[in-house]
């Protein structure tokens, strides 16, 4: 397996040293706007390969030499300073579109698997998407939603996170869908602090980047498990952001055989239904506004 890391900043780093752990991946070919950064990483990854006793090799190169890559991971990430304190992720838009637009042109017509992760990540999925012509391409984020939501019942409910089901579907944002009318624990329908839980799904990626500068793990977690399920390593179901009516990218349980996907949306009630609409009208006017401006 050859994995391409477009991008060497918090979620490049991180998801290089967990294809070193993970095994599976041959080798990792590292892009930046920076070579420098790129260097800098295939070294740092190197002396990890050394440590671990991996094989895996690393090699520094551009996004257009990725066409031979299995998948690619775009994290690229525009200079600008994020203010926002609602609608975080959106905030990106304007200054990242342009650089998935460009990278989208390096790679016309790639046909492995893509996984964005740069934000607002369903939005800028569909412009690589239909930019590339790439017929395989998802984005993170809903997993990562998902496992912050079970964590924070299960915390409020005192039981095992494994003992709660549940999903957060739609945008990866302020639109995210809690789908508390299905979720259960142990087996059983649960009453979900929708408030608490909202809170919380908002002040832990707050706490991360106000204690250690940015979001990184998890996302990057998300990655490989988005990548293992899509190059046919694991069989199952995750989350990822995948194309939906009206050609809008929407977060979505997927089952994955062989690396074959099937959307497996949940059951919705009337408010989470209505909810979905209107983050699906939110994330097409976001492209129609980014289409705009480039």
């Amino acid at each position: 397996m050859r994995i391409g890391l477009i991008g060497a900043g918090a979620v490049g780093q991180s998801v290089g040293a967990l294809l070193v752990a993970a095994g599976w991946c041959t080798e990792v070919f590292v892009a930046s706007g920076s070579e420098t950064s790129a260097r800098g990483l295939v070294t740092d990854l190197e002396d990890l390969n050394e440590v671990t006793g991996s094989r895996m090799r690393v090699t520094v190169t551009t996004p257009e030499a990725m066409g031979a890559c299995d998948a690619v991971v775009l994290s690229p990430r525009a200079r600008f300073t994020n203010r926002a304190r609602r609608d975080v992720r959106m905030a990106g838009l304007v200054a990242n579109g342009p650089l998935i637009v460009h990278l989208a042109r390096q790679l016309t017509g790639y046909t492995g698997v893509a996984v964005m992760v740069t934000n607002p990540v369903d939005v800028l999925t569909r412009v690589f998407a239909e930019r590339s012509g790439c017929e395989r391409v998802v984005g993170i984020g809903a997993a990562t939603d998902t496992a912050r939501y079970r964590l924070t019942l299960a915390r409020h409910l005192r039981v095992p996170v494994g003992a709660v089901d549940g999903h957060v579907i739609g945008e990866h944002g302020d639109a995210a869908v809690i789908c508390a009318s299905t979720t259960t624990v142990h087996g059983e329908p649960v009453t979900v602090p929708l408030q608490h839980v909202r809170d919380e799904l908002a002040a832990r990626p707050r706490r991360i980047s106000d204690g250690i500068g940015r979001t990184r793990l998890g996302p990057a977690g998300a990655v490989i498990d988005a990548l293992a399920h899509s190059l046919g390593i694991l069989d199952g179901l995750t989350q990822v952001s995948v194309r939906q009516e009206a050609d809008v990218w929407l977060g979505m349980p997927v089952r994955y055989t062989d690396g074959t996907p099937t959307v497996c949306p949940p059951p919705l009630d009337a408010s989470e239904t209505a909810q979905l609409a209107a983050a699906t009208k939110k994330l097409d006017h976001a492209y129609t506004q980014l289409t705009e401006e480039i």
